[in-house]
């Protein structure tokens, strides 16, 4: 299977030129590389970056769970995919923390995502004190489980581990402790399905994900928005 990068922008960069020079300098140095790279910025410019996207993919950060409908603020899956979008991360961190999100909430967001034929790539993980309290395993079990949970077709499904301690701390993960949450991770998903880690991802360390803890990408947040760095991220998983 083919390794799976992505860039989350997140709320960056401020201005839609900007946006548009990172975007079209990752996919002038990624478009001829065996990776399936995918850029997700903010919705405001998935519209005109649609237009520039040949050789590259685009994702959205985030979706709601209904089609269309009275919800002030909302994007849809039906309306993403129009603008030509293949790829939704579901179950940020931030998501969860910061606006609350329920895995229930997250699990309808998957469904609803996957009718419509969208790529899911869902985001689970512990926080610090989690860790420290030795429940990393009872978390990566819970999200996984209770956001999959009455979906049988994994094809479209991918799993991002993002510690939430090491997210845009420089505190990375290590490789061991990768290697094992993605190794407890696979006892809930199908062989095929596309495990990646998240957190504080850099080209120094991008490969030993791959290469020793067996991650099938990477999940790719502040270092995405240096494009310079993000296509060094990818090579060198290549």
């Amino acid at each position: 299977m083919k390794n799976l990068v992505i860039a989350n922008w997140k709320m960056n960069p401020v201005s839609k030129e900007k946006a548009k020079e990172i975007f079209k300098e990752i996919k002038n140095n990624v478009e001829d590389l065996a990776s399936e790279v995918v850029v997700c910025p903010p919705f405001i410019y998935l519209s005109f970056l649609s237009s520039e996207k040949k050789g590259i993919i685009l994702g959205a950060q985030d979706v709601f769970f209904e089609e269309k409908g009275s919800f002030t603020g909302e994007i849809s899956p039906l309306e993403i995919k129009d603008l030509g979008v293949e790829y939704v991360i579901v179950g940020h961190s931030e998501r969860r923390k910061l606006f609350n999100e329920t895995d229930e909430q997250i699990n309808k967001k998957i469904k609803k995502s996957l009718e419509v034929g969208l790529n899911v790539i869902l985001c689970v993980g512990e926080t610090e004190e989690e860790k420290n309290q030795g429940k990393t395993n009872e978390i990566l079990e819970k999200q996984i489980k209770q956001g999959l949970s009455q979906i049988n077709d994994f094809e479209n499904i991918n799993i991002a581990y993002e510690p939430v301690w090491a997210i845009g701390t420089g505190n990375n993960c290590s490789v061991d402790e990768t290697k094992n949450s993605i190794n407890f991770i696979r006892q809930f998903v199908k062989p095929e399905t596309r495990i990646l880690y998240g957190g504080s991802v850099k080209s120094e360390n991008s490969a030993d994900y791959i290469e020793k803890a067996g991650a099938n990408g990477l999940l790719v947040g502040r270092a995405s928005l240096d494009a310079e760095e993000f296509v060094k991220i990818v090579k060198s998983v290549e």
